[in-house]
């Protein structure tokens, strides 16, 4: 019989499949970025076929997001019970159903249906994803790389939805904004069983009331935040949905405390760096998305970009963050750590956002765009993977998926909360300015800089977060 070290023993060797593997989970992590903006270029042509109102619109959008965060704890936990692979699985299986009944939506509330449905499956996708993504990769350096990857296939999908909707829209019709989804996911449920690794499962119950009484809170608030901008943030409809809000989530943090296998055990809290680390990307999130959205519409508006034009303009920042997670910032979280680069990263980010918040009316791609766009995914590469990190750096294997869970709702729901609010600011600066009587150009355009100038606010704090609470943890 052969001798075995005691390294072997302690080191089983890496699963042979891994970035085959990845490759699968980048897949599905672009997809589930990708819904979240691909239908904006398309809603003019869905407005005319479906006799949607101007201000209904916005419920093609909402109705994913408000799914996809509300659902996102109920994904990690399921993930953590049942095992990451089926979780993943029934995720696809949910998003492809889905995106055929959104592809061939006859009416607002089928369309509104199908969405909503999108986002529960891209719920369940995205905590078992991450989890997936942990499990195969043990060593330091490959798992930073895996990040890379991870991470640039997010920043991918995010711009690429733009230039597919405008593409797909264009060439195709605004159906297969949706349809597209199909073949794709059922690919990625035909190789799941080859790629991917069952996964470790828990014995366990799923805490039900848990799982409404979140789902029904973070619904709720997020449901008022989005609505704010048409009802008011004064309104008794505004204040009312986030009481209710509020009511539901004593309720649940009641029940999770009585519970023996509570849906988010309140511990998780105690694991360093995991309640610092959410912050921060909550605030990542309210300071990114604002950019890319304000971004879009001062092509389009200001400098009167078509919709495919302006997905082209977002190429070179989508190219540059690609080949910087995977190229880069994997290199960098090795020799410098985590927290070294989300600061550099955040601070980046945020000269980025006041450099947009000097663009003016008659400003041009190459001066005004290109120089600020750049610097801005240079700031997103050197933080999202390391806030992703910190945030789940201190949880044990049994605590990914609820970890990753939490991550991923607060970025989700910091992605509504400040958009939201900044939309709301820049309204407010934009009709203030017209009653100065200035054209109504200059005065949308300072709206336009206002919202930069906010979202820079925003990322600053995240900085200062950051660097003050964000321990530096043995790997």
């Amino acid at each position: 019989m052969k001798n075995i070290s005691k390294q072997q023993i302690e080191k089983p060797a890496p699963y042979s499949k891994r970035w085959s593997a990845l490759f699968l989970l980048c897949t599905a992590q672009f997809m589930v970025i990708m819904d979240t903006s691909i239908i904006g270029v398309a809603l003019p042509a869905i407005k005319a076929d479906l006799g949607y109102s101007q201000s209904g619109l916005q419920w093609i959008f909402n109705a994913y997001v408000i799914s996809f965060g509300g659902f996102l704890l109920l994904g990690g936990r399921l993930s953590d019970l049942f095992g990451a692979r089926k979780v993943f699985m029934w995720g696809f299986a949910i998003l492809s159903a889905a995106s055929l009944l959104a592809g061939v939506a006859w009416s607002e509330a089928a369309l509104n249906m199908g969405r909503a449905l999108q986002g529960l499956g891209s719920a369940l996708i995205a905590p078992a994803a991450l989890t997936l993504l942990l499990s195969k990769f043990t060593d330091p350096k490959e798992l930073n790389k895996a990040f890379g990857f991870w991470g640039a296939s997010a920043a991918a999908g995010g711009s690429a939805g733009v230039f597919l909707g405008g593409a797909i829209t264009e060439w195709l019709s605004w159906h297969w904004v949706f349809l597209i989804n199909i073949p794709v996911g059922l690919a990625v449920l035909f190789y799941s069983r080859s790629l991917l690794l069952k996964g470790s499962t828990q014995k366990g119950k799923v805490d039900v009331a848990g799982a409404i009484f979140a789902t029904a809170a973070l619904v709720m608030a997020v449901y008022a935040i989005v609505s704010a901008e048409s009802a008011g943030w004064k309104s008794l409809q505004t204040v009312g949905l986030l009481g209710l809000s509020l009511i539901l989530s004593i309720i649940f943090f009641v029940i999770q405390k009585q519970r023996n296998e509570p849906l988010v055990p309140l511990t998780i809290f105690k694991v360093p760096n995991l309640s610092s680390g959410n912050l921060v990307m909550a605030l990542m999130a309210a300071s990114w998305i604002p950019l890319w959205f304000f971004l879009n519409l001062y092509l389009q508006q200001t400098l009167n970009y078509s919709a495919f034009n302006s997905g082209l303009a977002l190429l070179p920042m989508t190219i540059a963050i690609m080949f910087l997670m995977v190229g880069v910032t994997g290199k960098l979280v090795a020799s410098f750590g985590f927290k070294a680069n989300l600061i550099a990263g955040l601070l980046a980010l945020t000269a980025s956002l006041l450099l947009f918040s000097t663009i003016p009316t008659d400003g041009t791609f190459l001066v005004n765009v290109l120089p600020a766009s750049l610097l801005g995914a240079i700031g997103m590469s050197l933080a999202y993977i390391p806030g992703t990190i910190a945030s789940m750096s201190g949880a044990k294997p049994e605590e990914t998926g609820l970890a990753s869970g939490l991550v991923n709702t607060s970025y989700q729901v910091g992605s509504a909360l400040g958009l939201a609010i900044i939309v709301a600011i820049s309204a407010a600066k934009t009709n203030m300015v017209k009653i100065s009587g200035v054209s109504d150009m200059i005065a949308l355009n300072s709206g336009f800089q206002t919202a930069f100038l906010a979202a820079a606010g925003v990322s600053a704090i995240a900085a200062i977060v950051a660097a003050f609470s964000i321990k530096t943890l043995k790997q």
